[in-house]
């Protein structure tokens, strides 16, 4: 490449991250003081739930946390929301990529839009000014402060810049604007069929941990751990983390090569949320998963 195409994609490039930038510091400040309280007491509210959950143990409830947190966690936010949705690591066909999107909105993280469009921009901007989750701008504002500072609305029209193709679907608008109303009706059978054990453990011990198993990937994977890759960022591979999200965890390589379905590219390296992809893949459900080797060579394509 000619030192003049070097300047000019150098250019471009500096121009994208200077309105990504820009988009993220729009994106927290869309909130209201009032919306941002009411979140507050809301996550209070799951906090205490969660707590309370302890004293009304039943192994039923503990089976129904168990069952939830794979179909939300790892189904919906690993290997929908996150390696599907946003990486377009593979492909499903679209009833199966719509019933695990419901999937993860159990998780009560937001809508499909919201949700890829933060993180695309974070891939954007990573540890960068306009990151909109840092350890370097805070530890707590990694972890939880941006959430609570106004960074969450499921409907802001800015967003939709990054992503085109999920703001095109008739499906994710919808559901993105009423994300809520699936772990809702989910909240009211649990308590029909099994009382307070099974809502407080089905959905408030359920939700709070996976909020926070969540945030940890945006934090602790940026502080502590190992890096393989020499990557421009702070990302890490954290075990601990990649026990708790299936796979999550192995951060550093998922920055060096974002579109792998595979997070974990050592024997060593359970990724619980490859596995399942791996399964659809076997059922001929899953095409085209894109697999990155520890290496920087091209990646494999598996199944077609």
């Amino acid at each position: 490449m000619s030192a003049a195409a070097e300047n000019a994609t150098a250019v471009v490039q500096i121009r994208i991250e200077s309105q990504a930038e820009a988009d993220s510091q729009a994106v927290t400040q869309t909130r209201s003081a009032r919306l941002n309280l009411i979140f507050a007491v809301t996550l209070i509210i799951f906090h205490i739930g969660a707590v309370a959950a302890l004293f009304f143990f039943r192994w039923s409830a503990l089976a129904v946390f168990v069952v939830l947190w794979v179909l939300a966690q790892n189904v919906g936010i690993g290997m929908t929301y996150h390696r599907l949705l946003t990486h377009r690591g593979y492909t499903t066909p679209k009833w199966l990529e719509y019933t695990m999107a419901v999937c993860a909105t159990l998780a009560l993280q937001g809508g499909p839009i919201y949700w890829v469009a933060v993180h695309r921009l974070h891939h954007q901007l990573t540890d960068r000014p306009g990151d909109p989750h840092s350890p370097r701008d805070g530890k707590w504002w990694s972890h939880m402060g941006w959430i609570l500072h106004g960074s969450l609305r499921n409907r802001n029209g800015l967003l939709t810049r990054y992503v085109p193709d999920l703001a095109r679907d008739p499906f994710y608008i919808w559901l993105s604007r009423w994300h809520w109303i699936p772990v809702s009706l989910l909240g009211f059978a649990l308590f029909l069929i099994g009382g307070w054990p099974w809502l407080l453990w089905g959905i408030f011990l359920r939700v709070t941990l996976g909020l926070h198993a969540t945030w940890l990937v945006n934090s602790a994977t940026h502080m502590w751990g190992s890096r393989r890759f020499d990557t421009r960022d702070d990302s890490r591979n954290n075990l601990w983390i990649a026990l708790l999200t299936g796979g999550e965890g192995w951060h550093n390589n998922h920055h060096a090569h974002p579109v792998s379905a595979a997070h974990g590219m050592a024997w060593y390296e359970l990724d619980f949320n490859y596995w399942g992809i791996r399964i659809l893949g076997l059922l001929g459900l899953a095409k085209r998963i894109k697999v990155q080797s520890s290496d920087h060579s091209p990646a494999r394509i598996l199944h077609g």
